[in-house]
């Protein structure tokens, strides 16, 4: 009797909650749900299923698969039930390995984002270990342009990792609406973000997903990096053993060397990934575009990058020698770190040329041009020991041309 009793108070709360979102989705009026229930009330009661849920489907309101779907995600609303101490206000957005929701932290009474594994992933123990990592790394890190880390762990087989809530929007919504930054505009967020990795960078900490979606703005204007999901510290051999040959990051801004999976990422890629955002963002498109996601990566590799002022022209020529060095293909060409690309940053911003850029870009020219000279030298000097007699023809045309004058001159004191 007890358990019945149980059964019928969790559907009848399961009831409450899927009148509400179907109705707040448009699945149904009100007084369509109103309707349902009342039928459902002169029919005999299930213990195992909502009556609601029955009787939806029944009249058509919603089929199977969206009941389904929408279960779900009642059932991941109610983990405020399963993590003490947190109140789930609302869901902010789902992604591969979790789900992300807005909550309360009841004892100090602030609101918290809370990042939940998702269930299905709770028994791999790979993607456990990937998710602790997460909140470790942003344990770690303590910088007004990242968001806290506050707490990770477990709760009734629930795998949580609990943040600072930043109120506002993404970059990648400005991006998608339209927005196309001017130079000043973008100069005001890649600098906060700069000297976020650059934080990051200082204790051996690289993102590896730096992304317009992966930076926050707040209403007042501060840009806030999230999502340390592919973070790792740069000394961690046994996670890049375990990654090589595999590419992690998002195709439109990954690096080329994350997408040759080499086992030795440093800072240089999250510049790589800086610089292909702030292209995106004064250009109002991405660095590379193709059908495919190996085909935009494939790009990465090989195409080169149209300067983000021979788009935009209203840009400086500065900013498209700093994208040009923070994109370049060999990393080595690249900013060697975060600190000397900060350096021309604040100069940009300031109307100044950037000096940093000029340097690489000129230590790049002249050293392609030292190896050019010597491959010419090479074979114009195996091209006079192959062939003596073409080394000599300058020299008998020279005396040719002496006797000649000499000929000349004596006949005329002849004629004299």
């Amino acid at each position: 009797m007890t358990s019945s009793n149980g059964n019928d108070k969790t559907n009848a709360s399961m009831d409450t909650e899927l009148a509400r979102v179907v109705v707040d989705r448009g699945l149904a009026t009100r007084r369509e749900v109103d309707d349902c229930l009342a039928r459902q009330k002169e029919l005999p009661s299930s213990s195992d299923t909502s009556p609601l849920a029955d009787s939806l489907i029944t009249t058509g309101a919603v089929t199977a698969s969206q009941l389904g779907r929408i279960k779900l995600e009642i059932e991941e609303s109610r983990k405020d039930r399963q993590i003490p101490n947190y109140q789930i206000l609302a869901k902010l957005g789902s992604g591969a390995m979790a789900t992300t929701f807005k909550a309360r932290q009841l004892n100090l009474d602030r609101l918290v984002a809370i990042k939940i594994l998702h269930p299905r992933l709770s028994e791999n123990a790979e993607y456990v270990d990937r998710f602790y990592k997460e909140g470790r790394a942003a344990a770690t890190l303590n910088h007004p342009n990242i968001a806290q880390a506050f707490d990770v762990g477990e709760s009734k087989g629930w795998h949580y990792f609990v943040m600072e809530y930043v109120e506002g929007h993404t970059l990648y919504d400005e991006i998608a609406g339209g927005k196309t930054f001017t130079e000043f505009e973008a100069m005001e967020v890649i600098l906060q973000i700069a000297r976020a990795l650059e934080h990051a960078h200082s204790i051996g900490l690289i993102h590896r997903d730096v992304k317009p979606k992966n930076i926050m703005m707040t209403n007042e204007g501060t840009a806030k990096l999230v999502d340390m999901g592919l973070a790792r510290q740069i000394s961690d051999d046994e996670t890049a053993k375990a990654e090589a040959g595999k590419a992690f990051g998002t195709p439109y801004y990954i690096s080329p060397e994350q997408i040759r999976g080499q086992l030795d990422i440093d800072s240089r890629a999250d510049i790589y990934s800086l610089g292909a955002t702030l292209y995106h963002m004064v250009t109002g498109q991405v660095p590379f575009e193709a059908e495919t996601p190996t085909a935009v990566m494939h790009k990465h590799l090989k195409e080169t990058l149209v300067p983000p002022d021979h788009i935009n022209e209203s840009l400086s020529s500065g900013i498209g020698e700093v994208v040009e060095v923070m994109m370049a293909k060999d990393r080595d060409r690249r900013y060697s770190s975060t600190g000397d690309l900060l350096m021309d940053l604040e100069a940009i911003a300031a109307g100044q040329p950037p000096l940093q850029a000029r340097k690489t870009i000129d230590s790049g020219v002249l050293s392609g041009l030292a190896g050019g000279g010597d491959k010419d030298e090479t074979i114009e000097t195996q091209a006079i020991i192959d062939n003596p007699q073409r080394s000599m023809l300058p020299y008998i045309i020279l005396l040719a041309g002496a006797l000649g004058v000499s000929l000349m001159f004596n006949l005329l004191l002849l004629m004299q």
